[in-house]
This record gives structure tokens, C-alpha cells and sequence, in this order.
């Protein structure tokens, strides 16, 4: 199991006048094996530290280190076989035209696997599909078999740290709770690292160890789980964000 540190990142997009430094300064640890959320109202910075982290984001400064080693601009195949991104939206993360055997065969063979029908098997059963579903194509499946599928993608290099970026904000209520159950099970089989973003504390207190709660791309505070749902956070915006949560739960 790998640990994550991220020191001082900033992330920004364009140049001179027209530039936006949407993270500034961000700094927080994950232990390894451990759960980590990223908290905030939209346009916080959340996602965009996911994105800095795999490399989606070229303008970024700062220090990201995976059990110490620290992450270069460039990342190659080895990075990628250790992290891995689900991201928020199962309907736009997998190409149309591509059956699930496609995007999985593909996967595996690009991070040099060989018993390739096998580990589809093995992969389709692990996010609770089963070999039913290796030939259907996206079209052929609701939103949350979609997330299964993407689920299934970013396990395929056997990586040992996932970031989630809002897994489960695009799908239907009645299986965001399926998906959600299905990852904690997966890290708990796989001895995974998680980096979670969600806008939904209730999400967060499920799923993670610790929480960094997020404000115009700075991190305010960092607090962990069990001080959250106890409401005892330090910060006045924390605090806001946790009332605001409690008010909305109960309506």
C-alpha cells in the first residue's frame, strides 16, 4: 500500500491577466490504507487536485510524493500502473463504440498483461457484474453498470491508490449507496489508498478516515471523521459547510 503527500500545490489555468489559481497552496498527507476526502462547495478545487495529481493538468507547482518518492511532470506507465482515477461521470468515461471487453482487453494489455480473459472474468466479478455484461456495449447499460465498468478499468494495473472524483453524484439515487458499499469492499480486498472528492459530507463520513475541506482553492482545515460528525470543527467556514449539511439532511 502506497501513501500520498501533496505540499504546496498550486494549480492554475492561463497566463498573465487572464490567469485563474484555482488551488493555492494546498497541503495534506493520506496514510497509506487510509480513505481521504476532499470537501467544498463547486469550484473549490476539489477535482482539480485529482487532475494535478494524474497529470490531466500540466500548469501545477508544488511537491506530490508517493511513499516519498516525489511525482515528476512527466509520468510514465509505472505511475499509472500505481494510481488510478474513476471519474465523476460513467456516461462520458467510456467510448461509445467500445464493448467492455474492448475498454478492459485494452487496459491490460497497454500495462503488459497476458492471461487477458482471465483477469476480464476476474475484474467483471469483482465489481459485481460477471461475465454476462464482458461483450455488451455502453449504450446496453444503465448509469451504475457504466460505473462498474469504469470501476473495473482503474483496477485493472492493480493499482494501489484510486481517486474518486465524485463517484457517484451522476448516478440515480437508488444505486449510489451499491456503488459506494462496492468501493469500501474493494478497498478493503485490494488494501487500496483512497482519495475521495464529493460535495456531499454524508458521502464522506461513509467512506473516509480524514477530510480536507476546501475554499476558493484553499484548504482550510483538515479534521478528522469522527471530530466532523461530532460538529466540533475549528474553522467558522467548516462549520458552515457542516450546518448547511445537517439542515439539508433533515429537510
Amino acid at each position: 500500500m502506497k501513501s500520498l503527500s501533496v505540499r504546496n500545490l498550486n494549480v492554475w489555468f492561463g497566463e498573465g491577466p487572464d490567469r485563474v489559481d484555482a488551488v493555492k497552496a494546498a497541503s495534506f498527507d493520506v496514510a497509506s490504507g487510509g480513505s481521504f476526502g476532499l470537501v467544498g462547495e463547486s469550484g473549490s478545487g476539489k477535482s482539480t487536485i485529482l487532475r494535478a495529481i494524474t497529470g490531466l493538468v500540466p500548469t501545477w507547482s508544488g511537491d506530490i510524493e508517493i511513499d516519498g518518492d516525489h511525482v515528476l511532470p512527466k509520468r510514465g506507465r509505472a505511475f499509472y500502473k500505481m494510481l488510478q482515477m474513476v471519474f465523476q461521470d460513467p456516461y462520458a468515461s467510456l467510448h461509445p463504440r467500445h464493448s467492455v471487453d474492448q475498454v478492459l482487453s485494452e487496459t491490460l494489455q497497454l500495462h503488459g498483461f497476458k492471461d487477458i480473459d482471465t483477469r476480464v472474468n476476474r475484474l467483471l466479478d469483482d465489481v459485481g457484474l460477471g461475465a454476462a455484461f464482458r461483450f455488451r456495449y455502453p449504450h446496453q447499460l444503465s448509469g451504475g453498470q457504466r460505473q462498474r465498468v469504469a470501476i473495473a478499468r482503474a483496477l485493472a494495473p492493480e493499482p494501489e491508490i484510486l481517486l474518486l472524483d465524485e463517484p457517484t453524484s451522476a448516478l440515480d439515487v437508488s444505486v449510489q449507496a451499491e456503488i459506494l458499499n462496492l468501493l469500501s469492499d474493494l478497498r478493503t480486498e485490494h488494501k487500496l489508498t483512497f482519495v475521495m472528492v464529493s460535495h456531499d459530507l454524508s458521502v464522506v463520513g461513509h467512506m473516509c478516515d480524514n477530510v480536507a475541506v476546501m475554499r476558493d482553492g484553499e484548504v482550510v482545515e483538515v479534521l478528522g471523521i469522527e471530530k466532523m460528525r461530532r460538529m466540533e470543527p475549528d474553522n467558522a467556514y467548516t462549520k458552515h459547510l457542516l450546518d448547511v449539511s445537517l439542515n439539508y439532511a433533515s429537510s
